[in-house]
């Protein structure tokens, strides 16, 4: 806490709040005199702190809590980190962006771990940084079409896993003709997964050129396709 006073700032002992004018101080700041009221002055002061804090997200319901509880079990089955999937779902229902703080108080985790998983969350293409007016502070968002979602998930598992699979399995396979290797068991085993991995990858690939849109309405028409084809 500082006053002003001939030009210069003064700091009134014990006090962290807004400046007061130099009269307020010099000639009879009650704050000096009444210890009481330097204290109601300072708790006033953070609760106008705490209110300018306050969270977007509201209490979290059970319905949350359960949504998501089950997106972090799930984010283990998938490879993801608890804290990470968790934030994801937290962010997917929240009304608006949040910040780390925020997030943190909300989940009840280490800052550290929050900052790390929205790291990899931004690195997913699955969480961008927003601004808030009159708040200098990083805010975070997910993006709420479920399939898009979904394609941003799958291009990126397609990346981190499928294309260096298929990659190992051609060089095994090259190795083995270079070598001259004989072993006609795993020739077959490592070409049938090459051909498995690669049909799948060129799938998708055309797939992929399609809108969200157009992709939602393929995936709606899967028993249509398949009778068409004489499929089922």
């Amino acid at each position: 806490m500082v006053a002003r006073g001939q030009g210069k700032l003064q700091a009134v002992p014990g006090f962290n709040g807004p400046a007061i004018p130099h009269s307020f101080v010099h000639q009879g700041w009650p704050g000096r005199k009444y210890p009481l009221f330097h204290l109601l002055f300072l708790i006033f002061q953070n609760i106008l702190k705490l209110k300018k804090g306050m969270k977007i997200m509201p209490e979290l319901s059970s319905v949350h809590k359960k949504f998501i509880l089950h997106w972090g079990e799930m984010g283990t089955r998938w490879g993801i980190s608890r804290t990470v999937a968790q934030i994801h779902a937290l962010l997917y229902i929240s009304p608006g962006p949040l910040n780390a703080e925020e997030i943190t108080n909300t989940l009840s985790v280490a800052r550290s771990n929050v900052s790390i998983s929205l790291k990899e969350l931004q690195s997913w293409g699955l969480v961008k940084i927003s601004h808030v007016i009159g708040d200098r502070r990083d805010h975070f968002e997910t993006m709420t079409d479920v399939w898009e979602m979904f394609r941003v998930v799958m291009d990126e598992r397609k990346r981190r896993e499928v294309d260096p699979t298929i990659a190992m399995l051609e060089e095994c396979l090259l190795e083995m003709e270079e070598t001259s290797d004989t072993d006609a068991h795993t020739r077959e085993r490592l070409g049938s997964l090459r051909e498995f991995f690669t049909t799948a990858h060129d799938w998708y690939e055309q797939t992929s050129k399609l809108s969200t849109a157009s992709y939602r309405k393929l995936a709606g028409m899967g028993g249509m396709v398949l009778r068409a084809l004489k499929l089922v």
